[in-house]
């Protein structure tokens, strides 16, 4: 029999409920295995039938993470990106649709020579194929299971992971479950019963956990931990203590408290490779817990309220981007979201953004609430406040300025008017039949893409400060080689084009007919794709008399950590404090 050299395997699962913190965890978890040298990875395995996030609501799943080669994915990803501080492909998120779809088509081409195809072996073969393959290169692989071991959704899965570890062998798989401990308030007393089910829930599938992280309002006491080890067969030292923390970036720190990292390790057998060093991560954390200024930024957007709840997850990926900058300037950033609806209906007047520091507009689609986005982004250039918009952000912008600086009265979007003769944002001729047809899967310009900035511009500024240049271009050559990612480079001159690479998700773009008109109104467009067929594709846009007018097409908060903020957020930032403290100065003198 011939030794097993591959990676080893963390399963982790969810008990009694799902938005407890699985994805923060497995992301921390993988953190704390980097800091002792281990190359980690992390898979997300989704139990829904969809074929990806691509078409799911915000408001229904939260936002879609969108990866380098073009996967639209669970949020769960920017996570382990955050915090592993690597790029994850695509394939590293499974669907319960993917492996149907795969499965099926197999068999419609003849592959399985006229077998019956079953859910077992095929589907759970595929699942374990496409884990192994995730895995390639890594040492450690990390595997989240969406939703809680009891779904009957994930039972296929949960199948698969344990026919690997018979294959393979139990040395080389580790079983963890993150658990919520509710505290009723009628009782005032920490219930260990949900955990207890979730452990006997998981355990008709043949699994039985090697560590139990209890999440909590509060730290777990030992009465609980007992409580839970007698009932589960868990050493107490494996039963872990994971309550709320003030930041997401606290929590690895607190898992290593309780000594998470060596009890993993010591569990698979390995030996740590490096002592891990907290220092920077900590110097960081105390600067988010105690910073020197405050700043308050107004996010004007689409995907905010449903009902009597504001949906922040349909913009993690922002709220993240402007903690990390944040955090770079020594600033609690106090997000006030604001629904571009509520200035239609006039229950906002757009002069109340007057008391903030400066304006975002994220990604949306839709032509709801639109008018009132255009407001907001016509506030903030006329009185200098400092705005940043991204993707439908930056679309909007480009349709206030010709209307109102331009003189394109009727100058609007085909996403909110697919008649007009003034669309000077309008869809791609590539996707136009992809609409017709109603093929939205996958459909729009996906991933990463090459933009090329224009000297003396303020986002080259920008990202040359922040480093992004020299970091892009190792990427950039690395998709130049690869002939089925070459497109995203399209045509450039790395000796002598200033480059960077962010990642892309929308189906709309800047009319090419009108950029000239727009230039010569005073517009800036400060980044551009070179398709290779020559098209330019616009990326950037500036206003060269303005505090900090700049908007992008991209999505760079997909790139951003909190060790290495996206260029553009850490900019906003900056010049968010310098408005914000003007403003309090004008104030002050007035009122003397």
């Amino acid at each position: 029999m011939t030794e097993y050299t591959g990676p080893k395997y963390i399963v982790v699962t969810g008990g009694v409920m799902s938005g407890v913190g699985k994805g923060l965890t497995t992301a921390s978890i993988g953190r704390i295995l980097g800091e002792y040298g281990y190359r980690t990875t992390a898979v997300k395995i989704d139990p829904y039938i969809n074929y990806d996030a691509g078409t799911m609501r915000p408001t229904e799943h939260g936002e879609v993470w969108v990866t380098d080669d073009g996967g639209e994915i669970d949020q769960d990803l920017g996570n382990y990106e955050r915090f592993l501080g690597i790029d994850l492909p695509r394939q590293n998120n499974l669907t319960t649709g993917q492996i149907y779809h795969t499965v099926i088509e197999r068999e419609r081409r003849g592959e399985y020579l006229g077998q019956t195809v079953q859910p077992i072996p095929h589907l759970t073969d595929e699942v374990q194929r496409r884990i192994v393959e995730a895995g390639e290169g890594f040492d450690i692989v990390l595997i989240e299971i969406g939703g809680t071991g009891g779904d009957y959704e994930n039972e296929l899965f949960l199948f698969a992971v344990k026919g690997m570890e018979r294959e393979i062998g139990e040395d080389h798989f580790v079983y963890v479950l993150i658990t919520y401990l509710p505290i009723p308030q009628h009782v005032g007393e920490m219930k260990t019963k949900p955990t207890q089910q979730a452990i006997r829930l998981l355990s008709q599938q043949g699994i039985f956990p090697d560590f139990i992280v209890c999440r909590a309002e509060t730290s777990l006491d030992d009465v609980r931990k007992k409580k839970i080890m007698v009932n589960a067969n868990v050493p107490m030292d494996h039963i872990i203590s994971a309550p709320d923390m003030a930041t997401i970036y606290d929590i690895p720190v607190r898992l290593e408290e309780e000594g998470l990292g060596e009890k993993l390790l010591k569990k698979m057998g390995l030996e740590p490779r490096r002592e891990p060093d907290w220092s920077h991560w900590k110097q960081l954390l105390a600067r988010s817990r105690t910073p020197k200024k405050t700043l308050r930024v107004a996010m004007v957007g689409k995907y905010v309220e449903i009902g009597d709840f504001q949906l922040t997850d349909s913009y993690i990926s922002v709220n993240q981007s402007l903690l990390h900058a944040g955090v770079a300037a020594d600033t609690k950033i106090e997000i006030d979201w604001i629904d571009g609806r509520s200035f239609e209906r006039g229950d906002k007047d757009v002069a109340s953004l007057a008391d903030f520091g400066g304006i975002i507009v994220p990604g949306a689609f839709g032509e709801g609430g639109a008018e009132g986005v255009i407001a907001a982004i016509r506030y903030a250039r006329e009185t200098g406040m400092p705005f940043l918009g991204l993707c439908y952000g930056m679309q909007m912008a480009v349709v206030e300025y010709a209307r109102h600086v331009a003189g394109i009265e009727r100058a609007t979007s085909e996403e909110i008017s697919d008649d007009s003769e003034y669309q000077v944002v309008a869809v791609q001729e590539s996707q136009k039949q992809v609409l017709e047809e109603n093929r939205y899967g996958a459909s729009m310009r996906l991933g990463a893409y090459a933009a090329v900035l224009k000297k003396d511009s303020r986002v080259l500024e920008l990202y040359e400060r922040g480093g992004r240049l020299e970091e892009d271009a190792t990427r950039i050559r690395q998709l130049l080689d690869n002939p089925a990612q070459s497109f995203r480079v399209g045509e450039i001159m790395l000796a002598r084009d200033k480059v960077v690479l962010e990642r892309h998700r929308h189906r709309y773009e800047i009319s090419p007919r009108f950029v000239e008109l727009l230039e010569d109104e005073g517009l800036v467009f400060s980044g551009y794709h070179r398709r290779a067929d020559g098209t330019r594709l616009m990326e950037f846009i500036e206003l060269a008399d303005h505090p900090f007018f700049i908007a992008t097409q991209a999505h760079p908060e997909f790139k951003s950590r909190m060790d290495n903020p996206a260029p553009l957020f850490s900019g906003f930032v900056e010049a968010a404090l310098v408005n914000q403290s003007a403003r309090v100065a004008d104030a002050q003198v007035a009122a003397t």
